[in-house]
């Protein structure tokens, strides 16, 4: 529920009375006599669904922007017109009770912060996730998370579009190019540190070393984050759902993947690097494009019908460019998921053939300790570089024709030149089993 105090400017109040009359709105008329070109002062509560629709109907009277509108949460109306209002807007059930156009712009604004605070918490976020990622700690990385405000900007980008705020528009697209562009230099300027300092593991791929290699390597289950943290930054902004915790979700789809692109900048790694920031741009036109489709289906238009048709045309035009944008960047993303279902496949192959060939009677003294599929580490779309198989046995060294042997049964599994290589460990022997192979019988004792 709401409470509406709407100021009345000068020859305007028999029309506002008359809406409200014919709305069936209990409302409360003072005259107003500060002499600023007002002539009353209206209040009443109305349900929230109906919010929207009366403010346009005031508008269409010619009740502009010279009026002075407030819109108040209400806890409780005890009233017989008002229940009768309330169930003519709630015909359509929950479905109908959104937050109105006019109250979502200013709720979208206000979750923008002044550009200063947003400067710092994103710096202070870029240096946390950064940290985190070279300490491979998951913990700090959503620490960085939870700062990052970022929940402001990708939704006043939208609420400005399909309302035809150009203000609201700008600055929330600003905010979001600005902000990632400031996590990404950061994290290079720190990373770059660290580097110096000598952090760097020597002889170890850093992206292996730490969190990064999700982010290097993106695949098309990426965008889920992003898709649903679009969606549900809208609907926590018109249902009154916690945003904070939205927030989170959105920064998770940016912060850490924007830190990723700084470190791997910072180390050189050109390739890793570019699969970072197709994962930033991927994650930002997923998050856009569905909180703007979700702002569209949810029935967010400008004031009037015949504001409805200019804005219908950016609105299209902004969708088509996330969508188009969307789809060229997928086919990286579509790449790096079709190897890992190809990997995850190979591996499962080539453990059912190497179980197999050493069940034969003269690889009796191995067995399988572990089979891994290896990368060639040429970031971020990689390939299938070899198979190595770990066995171990009795005997050190290695067995005459084992890898030939393996190579024959694994490689009919893929179109990738394939390299089989086969580490052995030596078992120990102890009790039993090392008496009988010294041929000592053990004794037993009564």
């Amino acid at each position: 529920m709401r409470y509406l105090e709407i100021t009345v400017p000068e020859g305007k109040r028999r029309s506002v009375l008359d809406i409200l009359e014919d709305e069936g709105v209990d409302y409360v008329v003072s005259d107003e006599t500060s002499g600023r070109g007002y002539t009353a002062v209206v209040r009443f509560p109305i349900p929230t669904q109906a919010v929207e629709p009366l403010l346009d109907r005031l508008k269409r009277a010619g009740i502009g922007d010279e009026a002075s509108v407030v819109v108040i949460d209400a806890e409780t109306v005890v009233s017989e017109r008002f229940a009768t209002l309330r169930d003519q807007y709630s015909r359509g059930g929950q479905t109908g009770a959104r937050t109105s156009r006019q109250v979502l712009r200013t709720k979208a604004d206000e979750l923008t912060p002044p550009f200063p605070i947003y400067a710092i918490m994103l710096l202070i976020s870029a240096v946390v996730a950064t940290a985190g990622l070279l300490a491979d700690s998951p913990a700090v990385v959503i620490g960085a998370m939870v700062i990052a405000p970022l929940l402001g900007p990708a939704l006043a980008a939208n609420v400005g579009i399909v309302t035809g705020d150009g203000r609201l528009k700008s600055t929330g697209f600003t905010y979001q190019l600005v902000g990632v562009a400031m996590v990404v230099v950061a994290s290079i300027g720190l990373a770059t540190l660290a580097r110096l300092a000598g952090l760097e593991p020597a002889g170890v791929d850093i992206v292996v070393a730490t969190e990064l290699e999700e982010r290097v390597a993106p695949n098309l289950f990426s965008l889920a984050v992003a898709l649903g943290a679009g969606i549900a930054g809208i609907l926590s902004l018109t249902r009154g759902f916690s945003e904070a915790i939205v927030g989170v979700m959105i920064a998770a789809a940016l912060i850490p993947p924007s830190a990723a692109v700084g470190i791997t900048v910072a180390w050189g790694m050109s390739g890793a690097a570019i699969g970072a920031a197709v994962l930033v741009i991927v994650n930002l036109l997923s998050i856009n494009l569905a909180a703007l489709a979700t702002l569209w289906v949810a029935g967010y238009r400008p004031q009037g019908l015949f504001e409805a048709s200019p804005t219908r045309t950016p609105t299209y035009t902004y969708a088509a460019i996330f969508g188009i944008g969307l789809l060229v960047l997928a086919a990286p993303l579509a790449s790096v998921t079709l190897l890992e279902f190809h990997t995850t496949e190979l591996e499962s192959a080539a453990e059912d053939e190497v179980n197999a060939v050493l069940a034969e009677p003269r690889y009796d003294e191995l067995e399988s300790e572990d089979v891994a599929i290896e990368l060639d580490g040429d970031y971020p779309v990689q390939s299938v570089d070899r198979v190595v198989v770990t066995v171990t046995g009795l005997e050190s060294g290695p067995e005459p024709g084992l890898a030939d042997r393996l190579y024959e049964e694994i490689r009919p599994h893929t179109d990738e030149p394939l390299v089989v290589e086969v580490q052995y460990v030596v078992a120990e022997q102890r009790g039993d089993d090392a008496d009988r192979r010294n041929g000592n019988e053990p004794l037993d004792w009564p």
